[in-house]
């Protein structure tokens, strides 16, 4: 057994949130026909066939769970609309979770954030509340602490990383080109942070991983295992891809990766695991240098969630509006925080404990005061989901969610709501969509969010 190569494929599930911030209930979504919306879709197309692919031929096929092998994390928000409207499939991941501890000593799943928000544009108290919903959130779903946390778009910087160990994360996953020197082998290396904590990084394999996600790997399970066996013998390869590749992204794709997923489970030389088994067996010595700040999706740094830097979905469109639209919504925050501290003075522990304690989606507590200011911190914190950014124009689904969410907040800042959405609305003039029919974000917001907001 000492040649046998290790394979994590790893699998970041995730959905932009689609709620209506005062409802919670996902409105129709006429683009991702015939579907109500696109969580719907994304669940037909992909998270509901890796539950049960058929493997072999014939009437009725036996079916495979591929949760069973992938190692994952899965944004908060996905989850709790899972829950509600997909349980079967919700079930599937959390059964998925457990298989892997019965078959590698260690669960598939590793934790995320609550909210996907770029961490390293955070200040650290919302960092820290991040990484504690996320927490608190994984321990509810899997019964379980999180030995592994995914950052959302792998956005890392060293204040993120202190903030993991600070509180007891034992590993993330980058891509390579976040780290400098990675370890040989594929094995994890250590990150010692600024604040005097240690964690271990993964650095994924970044060609195989991108021919999965935008090559050809994931129509030929032959052609997929044959790559795998190009690595060294005895070392780690890891492939993280966004988990949607599997079905929504490349349709028939989980029907490849079942085939995968089947073929290694027969093979002597490749077997499957996941991060938090490997690090058990290689705990890391060889120390890593960050990359920071940087991501998996801009090669700019984090430019793509508050400027024009030139990444972008369309070639022809510019995104000279995601600067105002940041500086709007971080003058929000911080106004809606200072709100929030003085109002929440008496909080029990103090606004930030009773914060971090009440979570992302805990019963608000007794008291209407106390619950409207949650509320308030929930919604301003959604109000930086990086969807928002990610894209070519804030009049899209994901801009407008960001909108709302910032709006949520506002209604909720009681007699400083009028301020608050004077001054958030004069900062939102200087964005300019691609749509000449949205006008300004100010245009935008007056003429499709405010209606939305209840009087």
């Amino acid at each position: 057994m000492s040649g046998v190569r290790r394979v994590i494929i790893h699998g970041h599930f995730y959905q932009p949130p689609r709620e209506y911030p005062w409802s919670g209930i996902v409105e129709a979504e006429p683009s991702a026909s015939p579907d109500h919306d696109w969580n719907a879709r994304v669940t037909r197309e992909c998270y509901a066939p890796l539950a049960a692919i058929p493997i072999g031929e014939g009437h009725d096929p036996p079916r495979l769970n591929a949760y069973n092998f992938l190692s994952a994390d899965v944004g908060p928000t996905l989850l709790d609309w899972m829950e509600r409207e997909a349980p079967a499939i919700y079930e599937a991941m959390l059964r998925g979770d457990r298989a892997g501890k019965e078959r590698v000593g260690h669960g598939n799943a590793i934790a995320a954030p609550y909210h996907h928000i770029i961490l390293p544009l955070c200040t650290r108290r919302d960092k820290t509340t991040e990484v504690r919903w996320g927490i608190a959130d994984f321990r509810r779903r899997f019964g379980r602490a999180p030995e592994g946390m995914w950052l959302p778009e792998t956005a890392v910087d060293d204040e993120t990383m202190d903030v993991l160990a600070q509180e007891g994360i034992a590993f993330t996953v980058l891509a390579p080109h976040q780290v400098r020197q990675p370890p040989a082998h594929g094995y994890p290396g250590l990150v010692r942070t600024g604040g005097g904590r240690r964690i271990a990084v993964f650095a994924y394999d970044g060609p195989l991983s991108h021919e999965v996600a935008f090559g050809v790997l994931t129509r030929d399970a032959a052609a997929w295992a044959k790559a795998l066996h190009k690595s060294e013998p005895r070392s780690v390869v890891a492939i993280a891809t966004d988990g949607e590749t599997f079905g929504h992204h490349h349709h028939f794709a989980d029907l490849a990766l079942g085939a995968l997923l089947y073929d290694l489970g027969r093979r002597r030389s490749l077997r499957l695991t996941n991060f938090a088994a490997v690090l058990a067996d290689h705990p890391p010595t060889h120390e890593l240098e960050l990359v920071a700040p940087s991501s998996w999706s801009c090669s700019h740094g984090v430019e793509r969630w508050r400027a024009d830097c030139g990444c972008r979905l369309v070639a022809t469109t510019q995104q000279r509006w995601r600067a105002p639209l940041r500086a709007a919504v971080d003058w929000l925050l911080a106004e809606v925080h200072a709100r929030y501290e003085r109002d929440g003075a008496a909080l029990p522990g103090g606004p930030w404990a009773w914060r971090d304690a009440i979570g992302a989606t805990g019963p608000l507590p007794d008291g209407a005061d106390a619950g409207r200011l949650e509320e308030m911190e929930r919604a301003a914190l959604g109000a930086l989901t990086s969807c928002g950014w990610f894209f070519d124009d804030f009049a899209g689904l994901e801009g407008r969610q960001v909108l709302r969410y910032a709006a949520r907040a506002i209604a909720l800042a009681g007699p400083d709501a009028s301020r608050l959405e004077a001054g958030f609305l004069a900062q939102l003039d200087g964005a300019a969509s691609n749509d000449k029919a949205a006008g300004s974000a100010q245009r935008f917001y007056r003429s499709r969010i405010k209606p939305e907001v209840p009087a």
